[in-house]
């Protein structure tokens, strides 16, 4: 656990701080367009960012580049914490992404290398949805207790710092687990599915996301608490998928089936936010177990995993915004809804196996 601790501690950093400008997003910037160009440069540097990164850490290695997504972390931190002029914000937050993409990419490359990837991963995933859940909550509770709207970023930002003097000061990461003899290469075709399962379907989540506000017209505290929900269920899915050793491709057949059931349910109630983030526990899990298994170079295939998901972020919540916008509500979900059934046939045509399915 030690030589993981500074692992866990940074991705909650660097995720609770990624989220904290949400609640105070108009201390940053006047205007919606200024104010979503402040969110979404982070996820641009990200998305930027993420496959070099993988392809760096394959070659000099995971922790120099770990450690340097910490150290950028906690620089775009101060940074962003400093600065008042709306475009140098914009700048930071691309750097606060950038960072990100560095961590990122190589932390999940070293830690499908470990014998024991699957729980490592369970882990890995619940410190990152708490540390989504913490930022976007406690920034806009600390900013009612501290001087000034921008005391969530100063805690968060001296947060990050505790993981990257960790990481430093750490002089063993944990071995890397061997390649299994015989094992074969599960190659590109595979891997291409289950990274355009990852597009669609953690681009579902982020699609309904999107478009639930407009759709209800709740007030930010309701809506807030309800993305909260999806968060803290995708922290118990993992933990529970990373220790079930289920079958990758039926898991996720099945899951994006249901997926499909519950981003229509969330049009009646949106306690169905709660089946939507477990059901996106379940889903990265079989998704991350398989490609610890393909037999291919971790840090590309960790970078290229993340930038479609990332991408799937992107694109998913525009386009569906656009339906919505131009045809209506209902048929925004529908759309959703069917992207996420369809790879469900996708996914079981990959025609591949891995050692959970011997």
């Amino acid at each position: 656990m030690r030589e993981r601790l500074p692992i866990y501690l940074g991705i909650f950093g660097v995720m609770a701080l990624s989220n904290a400008v949400v609640p105070i997003l108009p201390s940053f910037a006047m205007g919606a367009a200024l104010q979503g160009a402040v969110y979404a440069a982070y996820f641009l540097g990200a998305f930027l960012m993420v496959l070099p990164a993988g392809l760096l850490s394959d070659r000099v290695g995971r922790i120099p580049v770990i450690r340097a997504g910490l150290v950028l972390t906690v620089v775009s931190g101060f940074l962003i914490l400093a600065v008042r002029d709306p475009y140098l914000v914009l700048a930071a937050r691309g750097l606060e992404g950038i960072a990100a993409g560095l961590f990122v990419a190589s932390a999940m490359s070293w830690m499908n290398t470990r014998p024991n990837h699957e729980h490592v991963s369970g882990d890995f995933m619940a410190f990152l949805n708490l540390g989504l859940v913490t930022g976007l909550l406690g920034s806009g509770w600390l900013a009612g207790y501290l001087p000034g709207e921008r005391g969530g970023i100063l805690v968060f930002t001296l947060l990050s710092v505790i993981p990257a003097v960790l990481v430093f000061s750490a002089r063993d990461m944990g071995s890397a687990a061997p390649i299994q003899a015989g094992r074969e290469r599960l190659g590109v075709r595979p891997a291409a599915r289950m990274h355009l399962s990852a597009v669609v379907l953690v681009g579902v989540t982020g699609a309904v996301t999107a478009i639930y506000p407009a759709f209800t017209g709740a007030a930010p505290s309701f809506l807030g608490m309800s993305l909260a929900m999806m968060n803290l269920s995708t922290v118990a899915a993992v933990f529970a998928a990373s220790r079930l050793h289920l079958r990758p491709i039926p898991t996720i057949r099945a899951a994006a089936i249901l997926l499909a059931g519950a981003v229509l349910a969330i049009l009646s109630t949106p306690a169905a936010f709660v089946l939507v983030g477990a059901l996106l526990g379940f889903i990265m899990i079989a998704q991350l177990a398989f490609l610890a298994e393909s037999g291919l170079p971790q840090g590309a295939v960790m970078g290229s995993y993340n930038a479609a998901s990332y991408l799937g972020m992107t694109l998913l919540p525009f386009v569906s915004g656009v339906i919505a916008e131009k045809v209506g509500f209902l048929p925004a979900f529908l759309a959703i809804a069917l992207l996420a059934l369809s790879m469900a046939v996708v996914i079981n045509g990959c025609g591949c196996r891995t050692r959970y399915d011997s």
